[in-house]
This record gives C-alpha cells, structure tokens and sequence, in this order.
C-alpha cells in the first residue's frame, strides 16, 4: 500500500490545532458567564450573546456614546475603567459613576430615545459590543437575563439617590470629596504597605469633575485631607492612609 510520508504527523498537528483553537473559543466564551451581569442567564442565551455580539478594544479617551445622539449599541466592560458623565450647561464635565470591568455602560438599553448621558474610557479598554436589538431579544427569552440587567440599573439609581444626598448642603465640600475617595479605594483599591492606592490616575481636574466643583478649591481640599492625615497624594497617585478614619471623617466631619 503507498503512504505519502508524513502524512500522520500533518493529521495530528491539524488535529491538536483545532483541539487548542476550539480550547482558546471556550475561553473566550466564558467571559460572559464570568460577569456577574450574566450570572442569572442560561447558557444558551450566554452561547447566543457571545455568538451575537463581539469583543473591541479602545484605546483611552474613546467616547462610546454621546448625550442626544441615538443608542444602538449595548456596551459591557471587561477590561479598564470607563466613566459616565454630563455636560453642564456652561460645558463642565460633570463625573456621575466610575465603572469598571463586568459593569453595564448603557443608561438605558430600550433604543426607543437618545442617550442623556455620555460615557468615556479613562483606560485601554476591552468592552462587550451587540446590538441594542440583538441585546433586547435575548432579555424577552431568558428572565433570568432581564432580571440582572434591571437590578444593575437599580443599583445606579441607588447610588445616583445617594449622591444627591451629599449635593443639598448638608454636608461640607471636604466631606463630599472624602466620600467619593472613600469609594473609589472600596470599589478600584489595591492594598499597598502605605495604605489602599486608588488604582486610577487621579489628577485634580478630575476630582474637580466629579465632586463638580473649581479645580483650585478641589486642590486645596486634597492639601487639607493630606495635612489631616487621611490621604496621601503623589502626583497622580493617591493612597487612602486609613480608609476607617476616612469613612469616619465622611460622616461625622470628625478625623
């Protein structure tokens, strides 16, 4: 019988190609389903979303969606940081969340109105895109889907209602950014020998946008948390020193 030489060597390195091709597509398949977001959701709906939609990457400063301008697209992040702002109207940015990978970017997912809102990287991002339609499709299949995207957006109205509180003069200026430093060392902190650091490039314009505030009085509140001993700043860098000391300043005004 004739064999063509090497004929066996070429079918098992074919056959251990598609072995780890089909092992590397599996990986990727379980990012969904890695994501609180999609906990609840069946497989088959994660197998149809991932089938569906596409993973991109941007590069930081990339505007995903622009207040008063159709919404077509539903956006997940999995990798970097991305923010949630509005425009004031003399044009201040105006930082509403901070949100990070495994969060829901959209404010709303229902394309039947313009987006409010405008949402931005502040890092290299990897972010989850499929078609609002697509997206909306497999919510009326699968409830178990629904319901996480609706407790996602419940728990942005919670801390929306939240910062409201913190806006109505109840508490002073020095508070309201100790709450929100407070928060940022809870939800993208990493523990360090001096403290948590912040895992974000925190410069003080965008403190100022967040707390919605003039950048020279947000400098000068830093200056008076270091002095206090509650922060540590270094450049960009911040290092919340004691974050028990900093919730109970946020709270009672008391170091």
């Amino acid at each position: 019988m004739l064999t063509v030489p090497g004929t066996d060597a070429t079918m098992k390195l074919k056959h251990l190609y598609n072995k780890r091709k089909r092992g590397r597509t599996m990986k990727k398949k379980n990012l969904l389903a890695e994501l609180p977001l999609f906990q609840g959701a069946s497989i088959h709906t994660l197998e149809e979303l991932w089938r569906k939609g596409k993973v991109e990457s941007f590069p930081k400063g990339s505007i995903l969606v622009r207040a008063r301008e159709p919404l077509q697209t539903v956006y997940v992040q999995l990798a970097g940081k991305s923010i949630i702002y509005n425009l004031t109207h003399t044009g201040k940015r105006k930082i509403i969340f901070v949100l990070g990978p495994g969060a829901l970017l959209n404010e709303h997912v229902l394309n039947f109105h313009d987006a409010s809102l405008f949402c931005e990287t502040i890092e290299a991002s990897r972010i989850y895109v499929i078609p609002c339609s697509w997206f909306l499709d497999a919510m009326e299949k699968d409830f178990g889907l629904a319901r996480a995207v609706l407790e996602a957006q419940e728990r942005k109205l919670w801390r929306m209602g939240h910062q409201l509180k913190n806006t109505m003069g109840s508490i002073y200026i020095e508070r309201k950014l100790a709450a929100k430093l407070w928060k940022l060392s809870r939800d993208f902190g990493k523990v360090t020998p001096e403290g948590i650091e912040i895992d974000i490039r925190l410069t003080i314009t965008f403190l100022a946008d967040m707390l919605g505030a003039p950048r020279e009085t947000t400098s000068r509140l830093c200056k008076n948390l270091c002095e206090a001993g509650l922060i540590r700043m270094d450049r960009r860098r911040i290092v919340i020193i004691n974050p028990e000391k900093l919730s109970h300043f946020y709270k009672t005004g008391q170091v």
